[in-house]
């Protein structure tokens, strides 16, 4: 009888922890929503592509290699302008669906790489992670079931069991990639005044402020604002050990949604950073059996046995 080893070194635990299947689900969840918000985000620039990419609106002018500028793209003309728009909706929309996923998702991304350089006054959080998002997609089965692709796959062979997980590394990469942006943007405004200023007071103020913060400025005093400005700092720098330590995880996915939730309500166009964000909350750290109980109830059947992507 064939006995199993197990490596009991850090390097063999760590080999193991990025290994191990993860439900597929995750990345399906990943793969439907995310190229929704990206492009939701870019819906008021796409509306108006012939201002945004092409020489009918302002751009900055090419400054001749200037260190200020050192990426100058020229702008397309009109009708080139639109092509883009409606070829970056177009995969978007096809990845979310799951149709032709790697390719649509490599066209997506190469097409949210150029419009962030050709608008690069504009760029945004989202805007930047958006062509990362759309390649990690686009190099994993993320189109393996719950997918377009995957019903005409077994259309063609009825006997083919669909895949139910996927390799560790492929969640692994989203995981530690949220764990480090929160980690990196705590210890960033621990360089400003995020320890002593009255910052998150000062953002409900701005050009951002909505009905829900002007009321909620009203209501809450101001050791309250101090008291969130602390906590989401304390969360975001020690975020890697709060996803890491299973019973702080559930505890810092639900403060990770409020704080989301929050940013939403009070900072306008943020709305779509924060939706990403918590779309990403849930697909990497949301407990395993609420998203197969939740996809097993969209779809009316339960999940088939383990069959690796």
């Amino acid at each position: 009888m064939r006995q199993t080893v197990i490596d009991e070194t850090w390097t063999g635990k760590l080999r193991a922890w990025l290994t191990a299947p993860q439900p597929i689900e995750r990345l399906a969840l990943a793969r439907i929503i995310l190229p929704l918000l990206l492009l939701a985000f870019q819906s008021s620039r796409l509306l108006h592509a012939d201002e945004w990419l092409s020489p009918v609106g302002f751009r900055v002018p090419d400054l001749g290699g200037d260190w200020r500028q050192p990426l100058y793209i020229p702008a397309l003309p009109v009708g080139l302008a639109w092509g883009v728009a409606v070829l970056i909706t177009g995969a978007g929309l096809a990845v979310s669906a799951g149709l032709f996923t790697r390719a649509s998702a490599a066209v997506f991304s190469a097409l949210l790489a150029y419009v962030a350089l050709a608008d690069r006054l504009e760029a945004f959080t989202v805007t930047k992670m958006g062509p990362m998002l759309a390649l990690a997609l686009c190099l994993t089965p993320s189109g393996a079931r719950y997918s377009l692709d995957a019903w005409l796959r077994r259309r063609r062979h009825p006997g083919e069991p669909l895949p139910t997980h996927v390799s560790g590394g492929v969640i692994r990469f989203f995981q530690v990639f949220l764990a480090a942006m929160y980690s990196g943007a705590g210890l960033a405004k621990l360089r400003g005044d995020w320890l002593g200023g009255d910052v998150l007071w000062s953002h409900l103020h701005d050009d951002y402020q909505t009905t829900f913060s002007w009321l909620l400025g009203r209501a809450v005093p101001a050791w309250g604002w101090q008291a969130l400005q602390y906590l989401s700092l304390l969360f975001e720098v020690l975020a890697p050990v709060w996803f890491l330590l299973p019973w702080t995880r559930p505890v810092a996915v639900i403060a990770g949604l409020s704080m989301h939730a929050l940013i939403g309500l009070m900072f306008g166009p943020v709305i779509w950073f924060a939706l990403l964000m918590s779309t990403l909350l849930i697909v990497c750290y949301v407990p395993e059996r609420w998203l197969l109980r939740a996809f097993a109830r969209v779809t009316g059947r339960t999940p088939p046995g383990p069959t690796a992507a």
